[in-house]
This record gives C-alpha cells, structure tokens and sequence, in this order.
C-alpha cells in the first residue's frame, strides 16, 4: 500500500503523488533545445522528485549524468586538483553510472583519482568533451545539491568553463553537452566570489548563459485531486477529492512538502483519532492543520533562521501581516530576493505577500507569542476566560467580542484619536488566540488585509466563523462595511458573521448590537 512521503524522494510506485508528467515535459523541451539553466527552488519544494522523473523520460534519447554535490565538502573545493579528483570519485561512487563509461574515458577518470601529479580543470573538460564527440547519445550534466559548492572561487571557475563549451558549441561547433542542469535552493545569480582573501565579496555571473527557468514547481489543484483520486481508490473513505484539494491549495499555494505532510498527517494521525472518513473533511483538516502548525519541522526552522537574518525584512513582514500595510516588490533589493529564493515571500501585483497561508499563520503565531512572552493583559484575558465561550462544541463569537470590548475598555478606557487600528487588531489576535488555540485554527484573508479592514476566517471543530475587524468612518461607510460581510459569507456559505468596529463617534453606544441584512444576521461589536 502506497503512503504520503515527506522525507527524501517520492517514489510513484511507493507513494501518493502528484502526475508530474506535463511538468517534466516542459523540462524536456529545454533540454531538447540544448538549454543550460538552473532548478533553484525553496527547500522540500520536490526538486530531486522532479529529477528523477526527468531522467526516467530522457534516458530513450539521451545519456544522462546525474551527480550530487551534497557528497562534497569544503575540502573538496579547496584547489582545482581537490575539485576534480573528488568530481571524478562521484561517477566511481554510482556503480551503474560508472560501469557505463566509455573505457577510455573510465581510464582517465580513474588516472585524474590516482594521480599524485596536479590535475587541472581545464584537463578534466578535455576528457569530458572526448566523451561527449563519442558518445552515441547526447549527453544531459545534471548536478543536484549545488548549494554545497555555494561562494567558492573554483566551483566558480568549473561553471566558467561550462560556460565556455556552451558558447563554443554553437560557434565553433565543437563537443559539449546537450545540456546543463543545476538544481538547489541558491540561484547561481547569488553566488558571490573572492579573487582575494583580503577582498569583499564581489558579484560574479559565471552562468550567464543560462535560460531563465520560469516552470511552476508548485502542485496545482487539478494535480493534488489526482492524488487523492488515487488514494481514495484504495482506501474509501467517501472523501470529497475536489473540495479536500481546494483546501489544500488554498492554505499551500501548491507547496509541496505542505501538500504532502497535510496529507500524511491525516491519513497518519488525525485518521487514528476520528473515523477516517470523518478524517478527510474540513474537520479534519482543521485538524491537519493545527498538528502542522504545532510542529518544529526541518521547513520551519530553515524559514525562521532565513528570516532572522534579515531583521529589516522580518519587520516589514510582520507590519505587512499585523497592521496591513504594503511592500512594494523590489527584485533587485537583496533580502527580498533572498527571501524569495527561500520561499518564504512571492510577487503579488508588485507587492511583498508572504507565500502561502500556512506560513502567514505560522509567522502570526510567532509575532503573537513574542508578544505573550511579555505577559500581554489581552493573551491573559483571553486565556482565564475561554472556557466560557464553548457551548456544545460551537464557538459563542459574540460572547469574545462582548469579552474583549469589556477587557479593552477596562485596560484603555474610551478610545482616542491616537489610537492605532494596527493595536487594536494585535489585541483582539492575542485574546483570540489561548481561545481557540489546540482545539481550533485561524488565518487572515490576505484579499481583505488593508488598513482599513482586516477578516479574520476562524476554524473551530469543522465550523468556520467570519470576524471582521475595521475603524469606523461614519455611517454610510459601515453599511458598506456590512454589505461587504453579507456578500463575503455567501461565499463560504453562511448565514451569520460578525463585525469588531473601533469606533472614536463620542455619542456611540458600545457592546454588541445584531444587524439584519436580508438573510444574514450579523453581531456587530463597537468599542
């Protein structure tokens, strides 16, 4: 029986997947033109996966070398001799590989490993161009891992080269490979080198020749139905395929370590603790979603210890999520950049957006608990009073806006002009959160996410509440406000929401009041 995999690579015969078939055909396009071009793509973002479906569908027509930095260290890049002994050792460390070069050129490798002479790079690519003139196939160079060889003057020195068979092979017509294919997180437009020891780190383009690699690797929804149409053949769970895959495209953007660990955790854990076919609902999925959430897992770590090290980006990121406002995109600004490669942010309409709805949670809660940590009177508030709002296992909202209106006027007092909106969301988050937190989930919706208007969409034992958070700007503009919400739940179906408004009208009346709006009902709080 198959499972959902997310350590190493995917196996189609051992595990779920998505059909990466039209993917890899497009990759086989380039190839096929003789493109040479880099896979840079976050971490756990199915790059070794799509490989290796790539080399299942080359192999007919081409000779492929697949070879992986990962094996190399340091030392192995310390001088040109090191470089092309330890190249030569990855062919010897792949037997297959191995046993089917050319002898020829199987005596020269093995020369370059034995020799106590200085071998030269520029040698190694003579005896790799001899290969490529005799080979009856084309030969395809594909190097995973290369983030090992990242910042060093002789990998440098090696793309160079690659480089100069590249050109030559179109001008001069002389032999090289087919193509070229360099696949890790770091784009090789990064790469920085030193020709000093003493001198800063310079930019370098040694893969200027390169085809900008501009295929979605992110798990489209029509492809996540398709595994979990092939998981629901085995299993029958009664499951909904197309919602379920709506689902996970909404709170992934296609990621594919996220596809895949949502998956796994239901299938794994939530399954085992509900009916399975309870399980694959948004029951459990919310479910899913709040284990993930709960993890440390290798992704995490790697998007939190990124982010530190850009504290300008970390707090325009947390201004972007907690107070609304917006990043212009800048490509050529550096932690942006960065960031992008690591996946953490995307381009969206020539703004800052972080990349998928399961990051934004996780970077809330993080925001939130720095604020906790300093003993917030709201998180406290929140936490002493959740057990009033659950009654027969349905989240009573309007209570926590009656709560927490009481809470902030006790702390604050009436509200001044100097209020920021940006503090008034951050408060109700913090008393929002103990609430709900292990038994249910939350996310903003970035489409609503402004300075003037925030929805909070809560998650709470397969039931989904809408709250929306705003300043108020007179009369006209809430009954606006109001359509707005009565057309937003329509969309998820619901016939009740509620409205938190931050109200400086000195003649207002505070506490919360209903509003009919034909058949909505909607609680709306004013503080």
């Amino acid at each position: 029986m198959k499972t959902f995999n997310t350590t190493a690579v995917c196996v189609p015969s051992k595990h779920y997947m998505v059909n990466l078939t039209e993917r890899v055909n497009e990759i086989k396009k380039l190839v096929d033109a003789g493109k040479y071009f880099t896979i840079n793509r976050a971490r756990q973002y199915g790059k070794t996966t799509t490989i290796n479906a790539l080399i299942d569908i080359l192999k007919d027509n081409y000779t492929v070398i697949k070879l992986s930095f990962e094996r190399l260290t340091n030392a192995n890049f310390h001088t040109e001799q090191a470089f092309v002994k330890a190249f030569c050792r990855l062919f010897k460390k792949n037997p297959v590989l191995f046993n089917n070069i050319p002898e020829e050129i199987k005596k020269q490798f093995n020369e370059y490993i034995t020799s106590s002479r200085d071998v030269l790079m520029d040698e190694l690519f003579l005896t790799l161009g001899e290969w490529c003139a005799t080979s009856e196939k084309p030969i395809v160079l594909i190097i995973d891992e290369v983030d090992s060889a990242s910042n060093n003057q002789v990998f440098l020195g090696f793309l160079g080269l690659l480089r100069d068979d590249y050109i030559n092979k179109d001008s001069d017509n002389l032999p090289a490979f087919q193509s070229v294919i360099l696949a890790g997180v770091t784009d090789i437009k990064h790469l920085k080198a030193k020709i000093r020891e003493d001198e800063d780190a310079k930019e370098n383009s040694p893969w200027n020749i390169a085809t900008d690699f501009n295929i979605d690797m992110s798990l489209s929804e029509d492809g996540i139905k398709g595994m979990l149409d092939d998981y629901e053949s085995d299993h029958n769970t009664g499951m909904d395929t197309a919602y379920i895959a709506k689902l996970l495209r909404d709170y992934t953007n296609g990621y594919p370590f996220l596809v895949s660990r949502l998956c796994q955790l239901i299938d794994e854990r939530v399954s085992k603790t509900m009916d399975i076919n309870k399980a694959w609902t948004l029951e459990g999925f919310d479910e899913a979603v709040k284990l993930i959430l709960a993890e440390d897992n290798t992704l995490f770590q790697s998007l939190t210890k990124n982010l530190n090290n850009y504290p300008d980006l970390k707090a325009a990121i947390r201004s972007i999520l907690m107070d609304g406002t917006r990043l212009t995109w800048n490509a050529q600004q550096q932690s942006i950049s960065q960031l992008q490669m690591y996946g953490l942010i995307q381009n969206d309409h020539n703004t800052v957006r972080v990349a998928n709805r399961i990051f934004e949670v996780m970077l809330y809660n993080l925001f939130l608990s720095d604020e906790e940590i300093k003993s917030n009177v709201f998180s406290k508030a929140g936490y002493l009073c959740k057990n009033q709002f659950v009654e027969d296992n349905t989240l009573n909202v309007r209570l926590i806006l009656q709560k927490f209106i009481e809470t902030y006027t006790e702390v604050f007092g009436k509200l001044e002009d100097k209020f920021k909106e940006k503090d008034g969301r951050e408060h109700f988050l913090l008393y929002l959160k103990p609430i709900i937190n292990g038994t249910g989930n939350y996310y903003i919706e970035a489409q609503t996410r402004d300075m003037t208007r925030t929805d909070v969409i809560i998650d709470y034992l397969g039931k989904q509440y809408i709250i929306e958070l705003k300043i108020w700007h007179g009369d006209r503009y809430n009954e606006k406000g109001e359509k707005q919400l009565s057309e937003y739940l329509d969309y998820f179906g619901l016939n009740v929401g509620y409205m938190l408004s931050f109200n400086f009208n000195k003649k207002k009346e505070t506490g919360v009041k209903q509003v009919h709006i034909g058949d909505k009902l909607l609680y709306e709080g004013i503080l």
